[in-house]
């Protein structure tokens, strides 16, 4: 087993007039479970509907109308409770929260309160450097969505689309230990990573199918929490990194001025870069919860639970392990490669091929196969604007590209360039090797013909280098590989230089 070192985050700060303050932050994460109808109506899910498109008379609380539990949310949950080493819990209840909206069309949201269906598990945060965090899962309950108002369709009216409403959500609601919005970050993107991995939630943050309620303290070293602030609805990890910072300066200036922080709700503006309040943080009696007299208690089995156990992928810390235990990886490889379920999924199908065509174990060439993965490919994706499920260089086709270097047909740097021609034409790496006449120099007569002048044309270098500066080798490959086009085999240019030199 390969181990790794590891160190707990340091003690992130903002500074004071007064000396320094510690963040401390919560977040609950409410995501969209991926589900083909809602929480209690067979009313479909599908994004981007036209409005009032996908309501049913349960979702729009008709009188009479009674919910049922879709079962297939309810292994949702507890697929991701389990992913999360979180405690199940066999029995759970639904509660009404009381509040009165536009958008809601009952008046109450039906929720868990007291009982949950998942309890206590925990997050493990890969932050670099070695340094990692563990935040602790309070709890992950199910609820169902409001609708949403709409202000901008009329001057003087607001519209309300009922679409969501009903729509099933778990909101996941993490321990007091993020202490940055370095963590805060991380622990985001940790949770959507896993959450796509298992396929609960799209984490489609941008769709609204995942967002964050992040609530936000600060406190003097070793004092006790301060009184905590919720920014709603937050959209992206980098407007919650942003928010969290912008909003432990407001709570410290007002404590170094001599006031005192007012439990509250507040919306963040990324362009004024300030959070605003919406109002009076609710506590929980504001809500009048009281068990919802139309749903049963949700009980279920053992056999339920191992059924849902059976079902969760390799998860990405298992993954990450893998690759680094059984391939020897470099953990910032193979942190690279599981941070999303498509481009692990995409290496594991380059590596294959890469097997099958070279006869190598797969140890081997893992370590040439994730460096394309995450340096040429990653690259090209990223200045294109583009996703790995839309890569124009297939996982098949990049091991063809390895091979022929792998065997030694191209080069390291020819390789570079027939990846520029795949992506630019689709044509495959074999086929472009051919057509362009880019297949690496073997001969060795004719590559000791080619050293021989580049040692002739450069009698300064060749002096310097027999009067003991032997770094020179380089420039003296560098050259021959230049007159060759970079098709010379660099291994036989290296071995047939450091003889001639020794007898020029």
């Amino acid at each position: 087993m390969t181990e790794t070192s590891t160190a707990e985050a340091p003690v992130y700060t903002l500074e004071g007039a007064t000396g320094p303050w510690e963040i401390v932050v919560g977040m609950e994460v409410h995501a969209q479970v991926v589900s083909r109808s809602k929480l209690f109506s067979g009313a479909s899910t599908e994004y981007g509907a036209e409005p009032n498109t996908h309501v049913s008379l349960v979702d729009a609380a008709m009188p009479g109308m009674l919910p049922v539990i879709n079962a297939e949310v309810v292994a949702q949950a507890v697929r991701t409770g389990l992913a999360l080493d979180a405690r199940i819990n066999k029995w759970s209840r639904f509660d009404r929260k009381n509040y009165f909206y536009a958008d809601l069309p009952q008046g109450y949201q039906i929720s868990q309160f007291q009982y949950p269906i998942v309890g206590e598990g925990e997050i493990h945060l890969d932050l670099g450097d070695g340094r990692t965090k563990t935040v602790g899962v309070e709890r992950i309950h199910l609820e169902q969505d409001a609708g949403k108002s709409m202000h901008d369709q009329h001057p003087r009216y607001t519209f309300v689309d009922l679409n969501r409403s009903g729509v099933a959500l778990m909101e996941i609601v993490s321990k007091p230990d993020i202490r940055s919005p370095e963590e805060a970050g991380a622990y985001l993107k940790k949770l959507r990573t896993i959450l796509r991995y298992i396929g609960t939630c799209d984490g489609n943050m941008e769709q609204g199918s995942m967002r964050a309620d992040v609530n936000v303290s600060v406190r003097k070293a070793g004092a006790p929490y301060g009184t905590r602030c919720e920014i709603k609805n937050v959209n992206s990890v980098r407007f919650v990194m942003m928010a969290i910072e912008v909003e432990a300066q407001r709570q410290i200036d007002i404590l170094e001025a001599g006031g005192a922080i007012d439990q509250e709700t507040r919306l963040f503006d990324p362009t004024r870069m300030e959070t605003r309040s919406m109002r009076n943080k609710e506590e929980a009696h504001d809500y009048r919860y009281f068990p919802d007299p139309d749903l049963l208690p949700l009980e279920f089995d053992d056999a339920f639970v191992d059924r849902c156990r059976a079902d969760l992928p390799e998860l990405p810390d298992q993954k990450k392990q893998r690759l680094i235990d059984a391939l020897g990886l470099p953990d910032y490889n193979a942190g690279v490669l599981v941070a999303e379920k498509e481009s692990a999924a995409y290496f594991d199908t380059l590596l294959a091929a890469l097997v099958e065509r070279t006869g190598k174990q797969p140890a081997e060439v893992a370590l040439k196969a994730s460096n394309f993965v995450i340096g040429e490919l990653f690259a090209h994706l990223n200045k294109a604007g583009l996703d790995i499920a839309h890569s124009p260089v297939s996982a098949d086709a990049g091991a063809e590209l390895l091979a022929l270097q792998e065997d030694g047909t191209i080069s390291g740097r020819i390789a570079k360039d027939v990846f520029e021609k795949m992506v630019e034409t689709g044509k495959p790496a074999g086929q472009i090797v051919e057509e362009e006449g880019l297949k690496q120099i073997a001969d060795t007569g004719a590559l000791e013909a080619i050293c021989d002048q580049v040692i002739a044309d450069n009698p300064k270098q060749l002096e310097q280098y027999k009067a003991g500066k032997e770094k020179l080798l380089g420039f003296f490959v560098g050259q021959a590989m230049k007159a060759t086009g970079g098709k010379a085999n660099p291994q036989a240019v290296n071995e047939i230089l450091k003889a001639k030199l020794a007898q020029a």
